[in-house]
């Protein structure tokens, strides 16, 4: 079984429609959305729920009324302004960090420490295979943490499935999920687009990758609309020892195909389908090419 995370160090590259395209054309995988703050490949996928979980992660303070005698030592005590006295303590949901100190300290012992549902993941089933995937909830922290639990259970899927890939599309940025996302990944493979902002994040991700240790592929989308930065892309790559696996042109058909909630590949009239093709053939033998102990047949 091998992993292949897409990234993109930014939002808006195109990072989702290009794996969403992978999703259409590979065989025995498993689809993996890593973006759990703002997970948006099931609008490709269109998937089923087969399976629906709360994700249990960390503690909430609550207060039990009855008890309290809004002593307000618990407010004077609390360093993220997260309770407010009334008729008794209130404690915002939101702001909570879940310290304990208000439960340790409370006079009145009127202070429970409660698990903290933070997200919902899924098993569903697509037209293209498997799909696992969640959704934190707004202001909720453990997104490394979700990553993982959601990594693990496509694993399960792939080998229950008997698939021989999993394809993930991982969070923008280089923080927390991101860096759960790489955990185990055979390849990477970069998206960036001809931009400054696209320019500087990508050079983020690689260098993330370069410390991981984990072999690393680029492509540039929309690389004509700005060919003397793409070129400079390019050239930043060759640098680092990164290989340009495909170069995708601007295509307004793949608008078009977001809007139809379809995979751009599935589309005969786009243009950047047939780069996409030709992108996910090189990646195959880019992945046949690891050495040895990781070389499978996708």
């Amino acid at each position: 079984m091998k992993e292949i995370l897409v990234l993109s160090g930014k939002g808006g590259t195109g990072k989702t429609s290009i794996i969403g395209s992978f999703a259409h054309l590979a065989k025995s995988k498993v689809m993996l959305d890593c973006d759990v703050d703002a997970s948006d490949l099931h609008l490709l996928l269109s998937p089923t729920t087969v399976e629906e979980h709360e994700f249990i992660a960390g503690v909430k303070a609550r207060v039990e009324t009855d008890k309290c005698t809004a002593c307000g030592l618990c407010e004077e005590l609390c360093q993220f302004e997260s309770i407010n006295m009334e008729e008794t303590a209130v404690i915002s949901k939101l702001s909570c960090e879940g310290c304990g100190v208000c439960a340790h300290f409370c006079p009145e012992d009127a202070i429970r420490l409660d698990e903290n549902h933070c997200g919902t993941w899924y098993i569903s089933d697509t037209d293209y295979g498997p799909f696992v995937h969640s959704q934190l909830f707004a202001g909720e922290e453990n997104s490394g943490k979700l990553v993982s639990h959601i990594k693990n259970e496509a694993r399960k899927v792939a080998e229950k499935t008997g698939a021989e890939l999993i394809l993930i599309d991982g969070s923008p940025g280089v923080g927390c999920p991101v860096i759960a996302s790489l955990s185990n990944v055979d390849m990477v493979l970069a998206v960036t687009e001809p931009s400054q902002s696209g320019k500087h994040d990508l050079e983020r991700i690689l260098e993330l990758a370069e410390h991981f240790k984990i072999v690393t592929k680029l492509c540039i989308n929309k690389w004509d609309l700005h060919t003397e930065l793409s070129d400079e892309i390019e050239l930043m790559a060759e640098k680092r020892n990164v290989e340009v696996l495909g170069k995708i042109p601007f295509d307004p058909a793949v608008i078009e195909c977001q809007i139809q909630g379809i995979p751009v590949t599935a589309s005969e009239s786009s243009l950047a389908a047939y780069s996409i093709k030709d992108l996910w053939k090189k990646l195959q033998d880019s992945v046949a090419a690891l050495p040895a102990k990781k070389a499978v047949s996708l």
